[in-house]
């Protein structure tokens, strides 16, 4: 069974920084892109950064460019999004997804808060 279990959020002050985790299973991890989306309370989701099935292509998102840096470790079967300088509006609710056989899997998301 295809699973996509995202961790590392919470509670962060302005300036910190975080690193989410993407956790895969139930596929061939390495034949895959994965994607890092947000969502903010009232908006749409919105790309955040993903990441070729080699981990050789990257492309960034307009919202985080340049605080941010996407990677994944073939051992792990895990994606990581780092996100450094944090600002208040960057709180969402962070999923990753992977598109399998033309379709789209999500995972349940980890709740980012940036707040003093």
């Amino acid at each position: 069974q295809l699973q996509l279990v995202e961790s590392g959020g919470g509670l962060v002050q302005p300036g910190g920084s975080l690193r989410l985790s993407c956790a895969a299973s139930g596929f061939t991890f390495s034949s895959y892109s994965i994607s890092w989306y947000r969502q903010a309370p009232g908006k749409e989701r919105e790309l955040v950064a993903s990441i070729g099935s080699r981990g050789r292509i990257k492309d960034y998102g307009d919202a985080l460019k340049g605080r941010t840096t996407i990677s994944r470790d073939k051992g792990e079967k895990t994606v990581y999004l780092q996100i450094d300088n944090l600002k208040p509006e960057d709180t969402a609710v962070y999923y990753c997804k992977v598109r399998y056989y033309a379709s789209d899997y999500w995972g349940q998301g980890t709740q980012v808060t940036v707040s003093s």
